[in-house]
């Protein structure tokens, strides 16, 4: 009886130890499984952090490349542009300083003879600006004293500020040698080829 009573006791605890063991390798066999999804997990998102950063960083990257290269153009273009206008206002000062009394008095005289020969004096005006006329007014008369004679008039306009014309007394007609239109002729000749000139150090520059 205690031979068999010793036997269940020994049995119970064997199978309690057996069911223990095997219960407690089910709970290890499935921490580990769950332990490698939630690492495998960890390392997928992981992945994709860096991944997602890269990208952004790229972007981020590219978008400031792009950003730096539009403001260099802009800075270049800004450039340009002051140039050119600092340049087209040199040129109106600098004509303007050219056309003073002494130049005047032998290229007024000189154009008139010049146009007359093609159209002929009784046809043709001088036009200046009063202020100018009044300077001048003497000396041609002088200069030109066998084309006025002969049909040429001096006349004055408002808006002529400093210059002069030589046109067809019906007004049809005239070439300008005011000081702006002068200027003006000086910066689309030089505009360009300083426009080139800019454009190729931007080349180089970039």
């Amino acid at each position: 009886m205690e031979v068999q009573l010793q036997e269940i006791i020994n049995k119970i605890k064997t199978d309690g130890v057996n069911s223990a063991e095997a219960k407690a390798k089910e709970i290890v066999q499935e921490a580990e499984t769950r332990a490698h999804e939630i690492i495998e997990k960890a390392r997928s998102e992981a992945a994709k952090i860096v991944s997602d950063g890269k990208i952004e960083a790229e972007r981020f990257e590219k978008a400031s490349i792009s950003s730096i290269e539009q403001a260099g153009r802009n800075t270049l273009l800004s450039f340009k542009v002051g140039v050119m206008e600092a340049l087209s206002q040199l040129i109106k000062t600098e004509t303007a300083k050219m056309y003073d009394s002494s130049v005047l008095k032998t290229l007024i005289p000189e154009t008139v003879k010049l146009c007359a020969k093609n159209a002929g004096d009784d046809d043709l005006s001088v036009i200046l600006s009063e202020k100018d006329r009044q300077s001048l007014e003497s000396s041609l008369i002088a200069a030109l004293k066998d084309q006025l004679a002969s049909g040429v008039e001096i006349k004055t306009s408002s808006d002529l500020a400093q210059g002069f014309r030589v046109g067809m007394k019906d007004g049809s007609a005239y070439y300008d040698f005011s000081s702006e239109q002068v200027a003006t002729i000086f910066s689309n000749y030089l505009n360009p080829r300083v426009a080139q000139i800019l454009n190729a150090v931007a080349k180089d520059t970039v």
